[in-house]
């Protein structure tokens, strides 16, 4: 399965005012596995940010200048997210802004959903936690997940802090093997496999350095100290 976290800037909040994408920023998931497959651009808007939008993702005008329009890049964007699930937070606002990029281009009117699947983890969000708070920043401490370094937005560190967020939502096992002959037919396959193995002289033993003895116990120390017990002080 393949799924794309994608996250856009824009010059301002309103398609209606013909405010444009200046950032998308892609990570891509297989099979639930982040690679190293993304995909980032900065864009040249053709018009000026308003200081609103400014204050939020920091990108300036004159750092735009000097970058591609977005029907310069708009095919390899396509050609990446095709097939894909697209997983983005909010994703009326980013897909409308997309979509509005799209009416911009020579020939046929497009759309992204021509190219593929939107899942809106904010909807997911709002379903698992009614009633709280479920942008970006509120659920990175809900899960526990780092974004220091979110000062300022942008696209790509988004889509990568999204990504995480998105994964723990949905953790857990992807599949559950429920039929007892598929259980013993792979604990039989198991049992063949190790009994397969052969092993010249006993088992080797490694023994942990003093020091690494040394920092185990301080490490126990901390669970004690944190309220927790250590079955295995």
């Amino acid at each position: 399965m393949r799924q794309i976290i994608l996250d856009t800037e824009t010059t301002g909040l309103e398609i209606s005012q013909d405010h444009r994408i200046i950032e998308i920023g892609c990570v891509e998931l297989i099979d639930r596995r982040i690679t190293d497959n993304h995909w980032h651009y900065y864009i040249n808007p053709d018009r000026e940010i308003e200081a609103g939008a400014f204050e939020v993702h920091g990108i300036s005008n004159e750092s735009l200048k000097d970058k591609p329009r977005f029907r310069d890049v708009a095919q390899d964007f396509i050609n990446y997210i095709e097939g894909a699930e697209l997983v983005i937070h909010n994703a009326p606002f980013d897909v409308g802004f997309l979509n509005h990029e799209f009416s911009k281009l020579e020939g046929e009117p497009s759309s992204i959903e021509r190219y593929c699947t939107v899942l809106d983890t904010l909807v997911m969000a709002r379903q698992k936690h009614p009633g709280q708070k479920n942008n970006l920043d509120a659920l990175c401490k809900r899960y526990e997940i780092n974004n220091s370094q979110r000062s300022l937005h942008g696209a790509l560190l988004d889509a990568q802090i999204l990504a995480e967020v998105y994964l723990f939502m949905t953790g857990g096992q992807t599949a559950l093997i429920l039929d007892e002959s598929q259980v013993e037919s792979g604990y039989k396959a198991q049992v063949e496999r190790l009994g397969a193995i052969k092993r010249d002289g006993p088992l080797p033993i490694w023994s942990g350095s003093a020091a690494s003895e040394q920092a185990h116990c301080e490490y126990l120390e901390f669970i004690q100290q944190q309220g927790s017990e250590a079955a295995w002080k």
